[in-house]
Protein backbone atom coordinates (compact mmCIF):
# COMPACT_ATOMS: atom_id res chain seq x y z
CA UNK A 1 0.00 0.00 0.00
CA UNK A 2 1.56 3.59 -0.83
CA UNK A 3 1.39 6.63 1.77
CA UNK A 4 0.01 9.77 0.26
CA UNK A 5 2.40 11.33 1.56
CA UNK A 6 5.20 10.15 0.20
CA UNK A 7 8.19 12.26 -1.74
CA UNK A 8 6.17 10.76 -5.36
CA UNK A 9 3.13 12.67 -3.63
CA UNK A 10 4.91 15.50 -3.30
CA UNK A 11 6.07 15.87 -6.76
CA UNK A 12 2.69 15.04 -8.32
CA UNK A 13 1.23 17.63 -6.21
CA UNK A 14 3.92 20.38 -7.67
CA UNK A 15 3.31 19.70 -10.93
CA UNK A 16 -0.51 20.44 -10.05
CA UNK A 17 0.18 23.72 -8.59
CA UNK A 18 2.61 24.47 -11.62
CA UNK A 19 0.07 23.09 -14.18
CA UNK A 20 -2.39 25.17 -12.44
CA UNK A 21 -0.55 28.29 -12.54
CA UNK A 22 0.82 27.92 -16.11
CA UNK A 23 -3.35 27.64 -16.98
CA UNK A 24 -4.08 30.68 -14.90
CA UNK A 25 -1.26 32.64 -16.69
CA UNK A 26 -2.96 31.73 -20.13
CA UNK A 27 -6.25 32.77 -18.77
CA UNK A 28 -5.01 35.93 -17.46
CA UNK A 29 -3.39 36.63 -20.60
CA UNK A 30 -6.08 35.54 -22.85
CA UNK A 31 -8.58 38.26 -20.92
CA UNK A 32 -6.34 41.14 -21.47
CA UNK A 33 -6.17 40.99 -25.00
CA UNK A 34 -9.99 39.97 -24.95
CA UNK A 35 -10.45 43.38 -22.58
CA UNK A 36 -8.16 45.72 -24.20
CA UNK A 37 -9.98 44.81 -27.90
CA UNK A 38 -13.05 44.94 -26.94
CA UNK A 39 -13.50 47.41 -24.25
CA UNK A 40 -10.14 49.24 -25.31
CA UNK A 41 -10.32 49.39 -28.72
CA UNK A 42 -13.80 49.75 -29.09
CA UNK A 43 -14.99 51.80 -26.58
CA UNK A 44 -12.64 53.81 -24.65
CA UNK A 45 -9.67 54.06 -27.46
CA UNK A 46 -12.79 54.57 -30.63
CA UNK A 47 -12.40 58.19 -30.74
CA UNK A 48 -8.36 58.20 -31.16
CA UNK A 49 -8.74 55.48 -33.99
CA UNK A 50 -11.65 57.14 -35.66
CA UNK A 51 -9.60 59.15 -38.31
CA UNK A 52 -8.00 55.35 -39.28
CA UNK A 53 -10.04 53.77 -42.20
CA UNK A 54 -10.19 50.35 -42.86
CA UNK A 55 -12.81 48.76 -45.22
CA UNK A 56 -14.48 52.27 -45.43
CA UNK A 57 -15.10 52.42 -41.84
CA UNK A 58 -13.15 53.87 -39.36
CA UNK A 59 -11.09 51.26 -36.98
CA UNK A 60 -12.61 52.10 -33.61
CA UNK A 61 -16.38 50.89 -35.38
CA UNK A 62 -14.13 48.12 -36.77
CA UNK A 63 -13.21 46.39 -33.62
CA UNK A 64 -16.29 47.50 -31.74
CA UNK A 65 -17.58 45.48 -34.68
CA UNK A 66 -15.99 42.59 -36.57
CA UNK A 67 -12.33 43.19 -35.01
CA UNK A 68 -13.52 42.07 -31.28
CA UNK A 69 -15.40 39.24 -32.65
CA UNK A 70 -12.41 38.25 -35.11
CA UNK A 71 -9.81 38.52 -31.77
CA UNK A 72 -11.90 36.20 -29.89
CA UNK A 73 -12.34 33.72 -32.30
CA UNK A 74 -8.43 34.05 -32.39
CA UNK A 75 -8.34 33.53 -28.85
CA UNK A 76 -10.47 30.90 -28.34
CA UNK A 77 -7.92 28.71 -30.70
CA UNK A 78 -5.20 30.16 -29.26
CA UNK A 79 -6.26 28.98 -25.82
CA UNK A 80 -6.49 25.61 -27.27
CA UNK A 81 -3.09 25.38 -28.88
CA UNK A 82 -1.37 26.55 -25.61
CA UNK A 83 -3.63 24.41 -23.68
CA UNK A 84 -2.50 21.70 -25.71
CA UNK A 85 1.62 22.34 -25.26
CA UNK A 86 1.04 22.60 -21.46
CA UNK A 87 -0.63 19.09 -21.31
CA UNK A 88 1.95 18.04 -23.66
CA UNK A 89 4.69 19.41 -20.77
CA UNK A 90 2.69 17.83 -17.94
CA UNK A 91 2.37 14.79 -20.00
CA UNK A 92 -1.71 15.52 -19.20
CA UNK A 93 -2.30 14.79 -23.28
CA UNK A 94 -5.05 12.19 -24.40
CA UNK A 95 -2.70 10.64 -27.08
Amino acid sequence: MSSRNGPNSEAVEEAKRKYWAANIRVIIGSLIVWALVSFGFGILLRPLLSGIEIGGTDLGFWFAQQGSILVFIALIFNYARLMNKLDRKYDLDEQ
